[in-house]
């Protein structure tokens, strides 16, 4: 191993493998990197003021002029007297017929009607609300227990409310890919990190044309072996995120009588060694601190994770391959003498 931690391949392999030791300061600087985990043009995006759209439902208030705010009559409930923006964005009112009115803000619109009435009402007072939000929708696909689609409001919605909305189904649901998928662009979002970056949610805001889509965990493990009890895949299926101490005891443990504390690996990469390198983290698991430390260290879809085995381990299966063979070189010698004697 050179002397920058890389362990180097033979001439003939020439593949390099990253060897770094899980310590806490491996911990902090992950920490410190999970804000970059979130795509950056995401939190920067601020929503604009609600602009309606052809399908929204307005209602239109003109004080002490019932007969220009309840035209199917006081008594009727709101959205009977509501009036709907067609699908040209165009919309109907009286003393100003039909109004294009996509694309205005609702203060846009509520000035531009008081300006207009103004030429038939002295100083009209003019309250414009959205009662039904149908024009902008969100998109949400895979593996929620609630798909339809979410209205974009004059209330801005973030990720973590269209989240909540959707309800994430934790039996099948790949939490470390969600795809938000914006003006042709495609941001990947590992939701387990949420869970240490409890308000990054709600610094997401969406926008109308928004597509969240959430995998299903049909193949997502991580790959447990070596000197475990129960050496297998471990999904993901039922949490937001996998620690190393997890993984291990979810495959029963290190064998207590053949283990090496010290050699605990997470291989990283294995999947793409002819295009990048695997990175490799060890955790001396001799001593309780280095399972603290495997409690904070996440693992992640496609990791190995490999518990090596004791030096005496190693030994004894060394000696019981060879004593076989060293039984029949001796009952073959045997065999000999007594044939020649």
């Amino acid at each position: 191993m050179s002397s920058d931690g890389v362990v180097r391949g033979t001439p003939k392999d020439s593949s390099e493998i990253q060897l770094v030791d899980i310590t806490p300061q491996l911990l902090d600087a992950n920490r410190a990197s999970l804000n970059a985990a979130v795509p950056q043009a995401l939190l920067d995006y601020k929503p604009e003021p609600y602009r309606i759209g052809p399908g929204d439902q307005l209602y239109i208030t003109v004080w002490d002029h019932p007969e220009l705010t309840s035209p199917a009559g006081v008594q009727q409930q709101t959205q009977a007297n509501g009036r709907l923006v067609r699908s040209d964005g165009t919309l109907f009112y009286p003393y100003l017929g039909s109004t294009k009115v996509a694309g205005l803000t609702i203060e846009e619109l509520r000035q531009n009607i008081t300006a207009k009435l103004a030429k038939y009402i002295e100083k009209p007072q003019v309250d414009i609300n959205v009662v039904g939000f149908n024009s902008q929708k969100v998109v949400l696909q895979g593996a929620f227990m609630k798909t339809d689609p979410q209205s974009v409001t004059a209330v801005p919605l973030t990720l973590g409310q269209a989240i909540g909305i959707a309800t994430v189904n934790a039996d099948q649901a790949n939490v470390s890919d969600l795809v938000l998928s914006r003006d042709g662009h495609d941001y990947h979002i590992d939701l387990s990190t949420f869970a240490n970056l409890p308000n990054i949610p709600n610094d997401i805001y969406l926008k109308a044309g928004d597509r969240i889509f959430l995998p299903y965990n049909d193949t997502k493990e991580v790959y447990v072996m070596g000197e475990v009890m129960r050496p297998a895949p471990v999904p993901f299926r039922t949490v937001a995120y996998l620690s190393l101490t997890q993984a291990i005891g979810r495959a029963g443990g290190l064998n207590p009588n053949t283990s090496s504390g010290k050699e605990v690996y997470v291989i990283r990469g294995a999947k793409n060694l002819e295009n990048t390198p695997p990175k490799v983290f060890q955790l001396d698991a001799r001593s309780p601190t280095a399972f603290a430390l495997g409690d904070e260290f996440m693992v992640k879809p496609g990791d190995v994770v490999f518990v090596g085995a004791a030096g005496i381990t190693r030994w004894n299966r060394v000696i019981s391959q060879l004593l076989p063979s060293a039984t029949i070189v001796t009952s073959a010698a045997a065999a000999n003498y007594s044939a020649t004697h």
